[in-house]
């Protein structure tokens, strides 16, 4: 074949290409423009329509090849339901939907209420409709009489606020469809909103958790060669700051004499809430456990100083107690991938400060051998209390060697425990 021949055959080749991925492309839009024009029909129909129309179809086609007049009557019985179902999706509303929860934030146990307000804000009166409302895990469901154009249809609700959590109320969706279930179409009117469920606390008294006030912090037994509380003099090494030298000293010595300080902390607390669900024996241990943990957080917040809360789900706000309440709201129980208790609290207090005082909140899962190795996390010049809670238990508190055991059995022991422990 000569080059002219090859060069032709080439050509008609890319060009057959080219056609042929100019014909994809126009295959592409077409369904893509079909897509979105019947994409709003498709979604109409519910699962048990699409049953419905296969069922119908299906009869059709065997009436019809098997000469059974029975069955060619169900397929157009069913045919003819579904296209009449389609009649209930027609019209269209215009609300405006305002969604209340009044309060937003509850405590564990209390009552709050919501409010539906729908206006009419068409030129004619609505047609009457049915208006759905997720509340958390469940649908509360409203049937909408006819509105008059501007005015309002208002609904009033409880909601169910047994527990912790954090309840999503919305949006609220207004569904146009048949009795059946064929067709459904909706419409979202509002956007969704948060009722936080606190945990239970309880109130403890000032510096319960044993926080040093003064400005200047706690002295340590560490020596540092700069700081504000005397302990010693020593010999001037090369190297050493010529401000911190006492001079009177070194006069009367005959060599040079540098001060010597014992080194002050701020206070820093460090609480740290075990949330492997192997150190709780059940929902109701872990909930107990929650409330104790914020109601120690709540009363440090309350005081003024700082603290880092920390759990193995989520780092805890702590700025002001409203946030650290909500927070807890969203605590649920894990599965950590650290073998011990130790290794979890390595884990999520490495980018915190040394702790002067280290609160530790854990189930009844939780041994006194684990909560000692998280006692010697934190150093011999930091506090650690260990909170074991275990419902039912009797109240009691051990100490050794820097470390407090506390086992709270209920909420209300835990003002008692807290004042023996500090």
């Amino acid at each position: 074949m000569t080059t002219a021949a090859l060069g032709r055959v080439t050509r008609g080749a890319g060009d057959l290409r080219r056609r042929a991925l100019e014909g994809v492309d126009v295959v592409r839009f077409v369904a893509g423009r079909a897509g979105a024009v019947l994409r709003p029909a498709l979604t109409t129909v519910s699962a048990a329509g699409y049953l419905v129309l296969a069922g119908a179809i299906a009869f059709l086609v065997a009436g019809y090849a098997l000469g059974w007049p029975e069955f060619v009557f169900l397929g157009f019985t069913l045919a003819a339901g579904f296209i009449v179902a389609f009649a209930f999706v027609f019209g269209r509303a215009s609300f405006d939907v305002g969604l209340e929860l009044t309060p937003r934030r509850v405590v564990a146990g209390s009552r709050a209420l919501g409010r539906l307000v729908v206006r009419n804000t068409a030129q004619r009166p609505s047609t009457p409709s049915r208006m759905e409302l997720p509340v958390g895990r469940a649908t509360a469901e409203f049937t909408l009489p006819s509105i008059a154009p501007g005015a309002e249809h208002e609904e009033l609700f409880a909601v169910p606020t047994h527990r912790r959590a954090v309840i999503v109320a919305g949006p609220a969706v207004s569904v146009k469809g048949d009795q059946l279930g064929l067709v459904r179409r909706t419409l979202t009117w509002s956007d969704p909103t948060d009722l936080f469920v606190h945990p239970v606390t309880v109130h403890l008294q000032p510096s319960a958790a044993g926080l040093v006030r003064d400005l200047e912090g706690e002295t340590t037994k560490t020596v540092t060669s700069s700081d504000i509380s005397f302990h010693a003099l020593r010999a001037y090494e090369p190297g050493d700051d010529v401000r911190h030298v006492h001079w009177r000293t070194s006069a009367r010595t005959g060599q040079l004499m540098l001060r010597q300080f014992e080194e002050t902390r701020r206070s820093e607390l460090t609480l740290v809430h075990a949330t492997d669900r192997r150190f709780w024996a059940d929902d109701d241990e872990f909930e107990l456990g929650v409330s104790v943990m914020a109601s120690l957080a709540v009363q440090v917040i309350r005081e003024k100083n700082g603290i880092h809360v920390v759990s193995d789900d989520i780092a805890l706000r702590s700025h002001t107690p409203t946030a650290l309440l909500d927070d807890s709201c969203r605590l649920e129980q894990t599965t950590s991938r650290e073998a011990t208790l130790r290794d979890i609290a390595r884990r999520l207090t490495a980018l915190l400060p040394p702790p002067s005082v280290a609160l530790v909140v854990a189930g009844s899962g939780a041994q006194l051998a684990d909560l000692r190795a998280v006692q010697r996390l934190f150093g011999l010049d930091a506090t650690t209390i260990g909170f074991r809670v275990q419902r039912g238990a009797a109240p009691s508190l051990s100490r050794g060697s820097g470390f407090v055991l506390v086992t709270v059995g209920a909420l209300s022991d835990l003002p008692a425990l807290v004042k023996r422990a500090r």
